[in-house]
């Protein structure tokens, strides 16, 4: 069974414990980060990437995986379930709110920027919260 991360028509907000309300970039360290490689990644390609090509990339890059091995090692990946977008740091911790297109494209939108709260306001899109840092 392949698993997936991808979302149709669908806006993650950003977290209830987010520390803050002004979306701030990743900060720049000497081994990229996962938030700033998602970062990086959605904010040069809006609209261009599934989460599943996100969260794969991410990974291949984190764990120095070569592209001739991408192949097998995306399936291996996805043949259990992986986090999806929902606890990505840039919504749960930097303030950015995800959106998923009609096609399950990526985009992202800082929570204090009008888009955001356009996309909160729209019935026709589904929401869901990101996923909370810490333990109610």
């Amino acid at each position: 069974m392949k698993h997936t991360t991808n979302y149709i028509n669908t806006f993650i907000e950003i977290a209830d414990d987010c520390p803050v309300s002004h979306a701030e970039t990743p900060p720049e360290k000497k081994i990229k980060t996962l938030a700033s490689l998602q970062y990086e990644q959605i904010i040069k390609n809006p609209y261009r990437y599934s989460s599943d090509e996100i969260v794969f990339e991410c990974y291949a890059i984190k764990n120095d995986i070569s592209d001739r091995e991408k192949e097998q090692e995306r399936i291996r990946f996805f043949s259990k379930g992986q986090p999806c977008l929902r606890s990505s740091p840039l919504a749960k911790r930097y303030g950015f709110g995800i959106h998923h297109n009609e096609e399950g494209k990526v985009a992202i939108f800082p929570a204090d920027s009008k888009e955001y709260q356009k996309f909160l306001s729209d019935d026709t899109i589904k929401k869901v919260k990101a996923m909370r840092s810490k333990k109610i």
